[in-house]
């Protein structure tokens, strides 16, 4: 058993990096953060990325199912975390708020896609 984390989800990693680039080669920044989801979404769909858009992290505690739940932008590749954020800076709450999303669907992956524009 692989107990090492460093090269988890790494060419996955990779991949969606470089489809977040040609997003924003083709759609420049400044937009609103939902245009980003679709094109993203539509960039999984192209290279055919198993992905779920904004889907419903359920929390629970003691066993019981709580009624509010997160829900993260795109969770990919069944295992990673994406989270988009049409911002000039990543912020505190954002990272925390990706943090959750990670600890709650127990994944050990996650990233924040910015597109900025220059």
């Amino acid at each position: 058993m692989n107990t090492d984390n460093s090269n988890l989800f790494s060419k996955e990693g990779y991949e969606l990096i470089g489809m977040a680039m040609n997003v924003y080669n083709e759609m420049g920044g400044g937009l609103l953060e939902e245009i980003y989801q679709q094109c993203m979404e539509i960039e999984f769909s192209i290279n055919s990325i198993p992905f779920e858009s904004k889907k419903q992290l359920s929390i629970f505690y003691k066993n019981r199912k709580l009624d509010k739940f997160y829900i993260p932008d795109i969770f990919a590749y069944n295992g990673i975390i994406v989270e988009i954020k049409a911002v000039a800076n990543i912020l505190p709450e954002h990272e925390a708020q990706l943090l959750n999303y990670m600890r709650i669907s127990k994944t050990h992956v996650g990233y924040i896609i910015i597109p900025r524009a220059n």
